[in-house]
């Protein structure tokens, strides 16, 4: 039983970190890597500090999610943000991944 619970376990890992992977992909084909970096400022915040800003924030999921879809400006600085071309779907994953890092 041991080994079974370890081997779901692994599963479970191996699967989430396909899919940090894959949101890190979905934001470079999005483009929001011109703008931002995970562990750097470059032209809006690094993600880190997103993260770290909203953490244990129970809004901050959709809150950030319509931000990527529509823009903004004003959180970070004076340079805004434009919209971007995602649906609402990939808007949620990208705002769980930006969440997600340390």
């Amino acid at each position: 039983m041991k080994a079974v619970y370890i081997a779901m376990m692994a599963a479970a890992g191996v699967v989430m970190a396909g899919q940090a992977n894959a949101d890190e992909a979905l934001a470079k084909a999005k483009n929001c890597m011109s703008c931002h970096a995970i562990d750097k400022k470059l032209v809006g915040p690094a993600y880190k500090d997103v993260a770290a800003k909203y953490k244990g924030d129970a809004k901050a999921p959709a809150a950030l999610a319509a931000k990527i879809k529509a823009g903004g400006k004003g959180a970070w600085g004076e340079i805004p943000m434009p919209p971007n071309n995602v649906t609402e779907d990939e808007a949620k994953k990208l705002a769980a991944w930006v969440l997600s890092q340390k």
